[in-house]
């Protein structure tokens, strides 16, 4: 039934940008554009609450896994001072998968939460770049044995960015250590982790993104890479008056682990927007 669900979200939420673009492509221009340019920027001070929605196939030394995935990703900055902001990113993931190893079966439920912290200064600096530095932390959350580490985790994070004419382009990064197992647990082996995402988009004035990234992972332990690239297309709209965003991806996996996808997998993100 969850596995149902997943596979129709998409044209669920195809359908509601539909009727939303037809409602509003009229009030489409600046103030949406400005919104969309500062979704580009991971730590812009907007709440911002996306919904992302992945499919991969081709999972594991024999191809064979399948994976649906919906990320649950809020996006919340809280001001420090006049010069200071922190910005809190979750990431929340709900999984089903089937056959991603030899006789693993199926699986679904939530997997692991990683949560990061940004301290980042409200201006930019003089030369223009955006930055942010912080702790970044692996909670294990995860309801099922294959949809986690069973590791807390625990390493630094930082995001470095320039906006100007419409491009954003930087790039964000964590490494994440374990630093102590779930309970009964203790036999798997420690967890190294980086995650490295270059980022280039362009936004047009009618509030149209392009866009294009690599979702970089590096497991230090298995001395194993997984990439893939990403390219999408988003619209800022709005349903009534509530800021939404609906994004378009396509990816190919252009370096493999033993537990990475492989070929093609696609994404569609829902993002809904709460400007102050």
């Amino acid at each position: 039934m969850k596995k149902t669900l997943l596979r129709l979200l998409p044209m669920l939420v195809a359908v509601t940008a539909a009727r939303a673009h037809a409602q509003s492509e009229a009030g489409a221009g600046g103030d949406a554009a400005d919104l969309a340019k500062k979704l580009s920027n991971p730590i812009a001070s907007l709440i911002s609450v996306p919904l992302q929605f992945n499919d991969d196939s081709q999972i594991g030394a024999a191809e064979r896994g399948h994976r649906l995935t919906l990320n649950l990703q809020p996006v919340i900055p809280v001001s420090i001072n006049d010069d200071w902001n922190i910005i809190s990113r979750t990431i929340l993931p709900v999984i089903s998968q089937t056959d991603i190893a030899p006789s693993d079966g199926h699986q679904s439920g939530l997997g692991d939460i990683t949560q990061s912290l940004f301290f980042s200064p409200k201006k930019p600096a003089s030369n223009g770049v955006i930055w942010g530095v912080g702790p970044a932390f692996l909670l294990p959350t995860a309801t099922d044995d294959l949809l986690g580490a069973k590791k807390w985790g625990l390493g630094p994070t930082l995001v470095v960015l320039r906006q100007s004419n419409g491009f954003t382009y930087g790039f964000l990064t964590n490494q994440i250590w374990s630093v102590a197992s779930v309970k009964n647990y203790q036999a798997r082996g420690p967890l190294s982790s980086l995650f490295l995402q270059p980022f280039l988009s362009y936004t047009t004035p009618r509030a149209w993104t392009f866009a294009m990234n690599a979702e970089s992972t590096y497991d230090w332990h298995a001395h194993q890479a997984a990439v893939p690239l990403n390219v999408s297309v988003a619209k800022l709209t709005r349903l009534g008056k509530l800021p939404i965003s609906f994004t378009g991806n396509v990816r190919y996996w252009v370096a493999n682990s033993a537990t990475s996808p492989h070929g093609w997998g696609y994404r569609f993100v829902v993002t809904l927007l709460f400007p102050k």
